[in-house]
């Protein structure tokens, strides 16, 4: 069995892959979304030609040689292009087998992954983002919810004079104690900011405090983590194996949290929830929007034994990442459930393949 064709259903701002083999079998995947047309163009000139006419069955053996070949132009779009062909292979080695992709990956170490409710918007008032998170709480049965304090990458500004304090308080006296929550800075503070802020998030008895410092301040972040007693989280930038590895032997994080997307495919994210385990810290997977990648989220998630706390589930609603797949995900009771079918379960929408720029990677 090889791969013989590559195909790009290009978007807004995203794009569906398809992998097919020389014997008729089809696979689906995802590139990471946002400057999709940049990462197709990655994807056919420098990702596609690692894969054709090789076997799928060598997905992860393919990824790191095209990684390590490409070691040049290591980053971003090279790891979001990436993504896009290694999923859809994963889809197809779970066709092949008549096997979900949770079970290639180990098997299910939980048929129903819990999640948490996240916001994604800083430009809403304590009280209105309030309201909004506890209508979806009680609409959906959520448990826990994340929220934007800070501002992104924000050397100690607020996304509006005293948004974090008034919003920490204000969500608790909302949800009340039984509810989780967690606070997401997205690289906002220096280390001393960060630590106060923390204070405050302890003092409302607050689950998790993610991305406090800039992201590539390993040890900034690892000096907020020691001084608190809230888990500090990390990592969804970060593409780089040897990264993580430092990031969890420094313990610069209580939380590591891959993105599927960003680190280059299902089989990396894997070995973060894997070093996670084996060094007794749980792995909470980044994923902001409702495209596919929840679905890939949802089975790594679902094997993984280090991913046991809540996984992330957007309330935002994005046209661009809606009306892509069938069947979509549910949230039930605060939690999805996996089912038994084949690869990642879903079909894309023949309205999503008509509204698409197609291009294709053949064989020679």
């Amino acid at each position: 069995m090889k791969i013989t064709r590559i195909e790009t259903y290009l978007t807004s701002e995203l794009a569906i892959i398809k992998a097919y083999t020389d014997d008729g079998l089809e696979g689906i995947g995802q590139t990471s979304p946002y400057q999709a047309a940049i990462t197709v163009e990655v994807l056919h000139k420098m990702i596609a030609p690692f894969f054709l006419n090789q076997s799928p069955w060598d997905v992860q053996i393919l990824a790191e040689r095209c990684l390590t070949k490409l070691y040049k132009f290591s980053g971003s779009f090279i790891c979001r292009a990436l993504c896009g062909v290694e999923t859809a292979l994963w889809d197809l080695l779970g066709k092949a087998s008549g096997q979900p992709v949770y079970r290639l990956l180990g098997g299910a170490a939980r048929t129903a992954v819990p999640m948490y409710a996240s916001s994604m918007r800083r430009d809403i008032s304590p009280d209105h983002e309030a309201q909004r998170l506890s209508d979806i709480v009680r609409r959906y049965g959520f448990r826990a919810v994340k929220i934007r304090i800070g501002d992104a990458m924000g050397q100690d500004r607020d996304a509006s004079p005293q948004r974090t304090e008034r919003l920490i308080p204000v969500m608790r006296e909302a949800l009340g104690e039984t509810v989780d929550i967690n606070a997401d800075a997205n690289s906002g503070f220096s280390p001393h900011r960060a630590i106060q802020v923390g204070r405050l998030l302890e003092k409302y008895n607050y689950f998790h405090f993610e991305e406090p410092c800039p992201f590539p301040e390993l040890e900034n972040t690892a000096t907020v983590a020691a001084a608190l007693d809230i888990p500090v989280a990390g990592g969804e930038q970060d593409n780089s194996l040897p990264q993580f590895k430092r990031m969890i032997d420094m313990r610069a994080v209580d939380i590591v949290q891959p993105d599927i997307g960003y680190i280059g495919g299902l089989a990396r994210a894997r070995k973060v929830a894997e070093m996670a385990e084996l060094a007794g810290i749980p792995c909470t997977a980044h994923c902001a929007n409702h495209s596919l990648l929840q679905v890939f989220t949802l089975h790594l998630a679902a094997a993984m034994p280090a991913c046991y706390h809540y996984q992330e589930w957007s309330i935002e609603n994005d046209a661009w990442a809606e009306d892509i797949y069938e069947p979509v995900l549910e949230v039930v009771n605060g939690a999805v459930a996996v089912n038994d079918w084949p690869g990642w379960g879903i079909t894309i929408l023949p309205s999503y393949m008509k509204r698409a720029e197609v291009r294709a990677s053949t064989v020679d």
